[in-house]
């Protein structure tokens, strides 16, 4: 048992630079290998959370703005359908008021509006009107026309009576 016990120290004597031997080969792995890996990697790691970081922070003021500019959009839309909305009735109490002019214009000019029609076609609108002679006529029509928003054309109608004194006065 002595021989084995020799034998296992000069083994155990015979390991010391061995084991010394693969201490120095960790330790030199660790600072020469392992060390600068980690840290780079840790750099790495670093860089690309900072990078996923500024780009969630980019999506969300790229939403943000999205949103304020549907906001905005939507406002732009409101307000421009509601001055459009204004603008509607001012244009249906001008038309209103127009025609009531008219009426008055005809009356003061010794004539009278009998009807208002809207057409469809060249002309917007047409009146039926009578005034005592053509003077007063073209008196109402001269005056509705100085609006600038008016253009006129007249025609004189003759009464199946008139007609019949025209043709006669031809033979």
């Amino acid at each position: 048992m002595q021989l084995i016990v020799q034998e296992l120290g000069s083994m155990f004597v015979g390991a010391i630079p061995t084991m010394i031997l693969f201490i120095v080969l960790v330790v030199a792995y660790q600072l020469l290998v392992q060390g600068p890996l980690t840290a780079t990697l840790k750099r790495r790691r670093e860089l690309t959370e900072g990078a996923m970081e500024a780009a969630q922070k980019a999506i969300a003021e790229a939403e943000t703005r999205t949103a304020e500019y549907a906001t905005k959009l939507r406002q732009a839309r409101a307000e421009v359908y509601k001055i459009r909305e204004q603008r509607m009735k001012q244009w249906n109490a001008e038309r209103e008021t127009a025609l009531d002019a008219a009426r008055k214009a005809a009356e003061s000019a010794g004539g009278k509006l009998h009807a208002w029609y809207l057409t469809m076609g060249h002309y917007d609108a047409v009146f039926i009107s009578e005034f005592p002679d053509d003077n007063s006529c073209a008196k109402f029509t001269l005056s509705t026309g100085s609006l600038g928003n008016v253009t006129t054309q007249t025609l004189k109608a003759f009464t199946e009576p008139e007609f019949r004194k025209i043709v006669g006065s031809l033979s």
